[in-house]
Parts: C-alpha cells; structure tokens; sequence
C-alpha cells in the first residue's frame, strides 16, 4: 500500500511541475524591421536570443525560407547546426531593400530585464554578412526604442501585440 502511494504521489508532483512548466509567461510583440535601401537580392535575418555571456539561447524568428541560403548568416548557423531546432513554424520570407516586414515574436517574459539581449543578423547574396546587424537590449526600456542597424536593417521597432 506504501509503495502504491508513493508512487501516486509522484505522479501528482511530476503532473504538477510539467503543467507549471508550460504555463511559463509568453509575451508577444510585433517586431517592425524596416530595410536600409540597398541593391540587390532579398536580405535573410535571423532574430536569436542572446543570453548575457553573449551566446545564443534561441532563435525567435527567420525571415527566409530556402534553408540553402542559411549557411550565409555564418554565426547562427553553427548554431543551427549543433543545436537543431524545428523553425518553420517562425520562418517568413525575406525582405528586399527598402522593404518593411512585421512579425509576431514571443518572448519568456522571465528573460526581459535579465540580462538578455536580442540580435538581429542579416545576409544578401554575394554581398557583406553582418553578424550584428542590430542588437536591442532586452529590457523594457529596449523594446520601447527604435534601434538603428549597421547593415542591411535600417532600424527595428517593437510593440506590444
């Protein structure tokens, strides 16, 4: 009869982390990326969560979908690579020069003012890869800004969805 309790009881508890596990905190914020007006193809960016020693956690958003091109965003890539994930259900497609694209990102609401920070890589074909296009500290202060880019990303915006 001990035993059989036991084992109920860890049960209840195991049942009892799992369902307070996936009730983890998601917020979601509309992401505006306007496109610096460069010649040339359509720009593949990734958007990844960067944790605060400066690796990367998670990848919250892919615009582009032909998985051939993604060895040209060369830093996320390594870690697509050792770290395989199923990004299709947050994968868009590329944006061209000049161009806007607004997605939907979520974001644990636990990692926002703790020292994260969100980077945003871009590529074009034959062209320069900037592995830092933007970064946007993620603080609540952060994603109240306008952040300016150094490539192909003119500057981000978010907003509560």
């Amino acid at each position: 009869m001990s035993r059989y309790f036991k084992l109920i009881v860890l049960t209840a508890v195991l049942a009892f982390a799992a369902q307070s596990a996936s009730f983890a905190q998601i917020n979601k914020y509309k992401c505006m990326i306007q496109m610096s007006n460069y010649m040339g193809d359509g720009a593949y960016v990734v958007i990844s969560l960067i944790d605060s020693k400066g690796a990367y956690e998670k990848t919250l958003y892919v615009l582009g979908s032909d998985k051939k091109w993604y060895n040209s965003l060369k830093e996320w890539n390594k870690f697509y690579k050792a770290k395989p994930a199923n990004i299709s259900a947050i994968t868009g497609a590329s944006v061209t020069g000049g161009d806007r694209s607004v997605n939907v990102i979520e974001i644990e609401a636990s990692k926002i003012d703790a020292g994260y920070k969100l980077r945003f890589e871009s590529a074009v074909e034959d062209k320069k890869y900037n592995v830092s296009d933007v970064e946007v500290p993620l603080t609540t202060e952060g994603l109240g800004a306008k952040t300016d880019g150094t490539g192909y990303i003119r500057y981000v915006r978010f907003s509560a969805n």
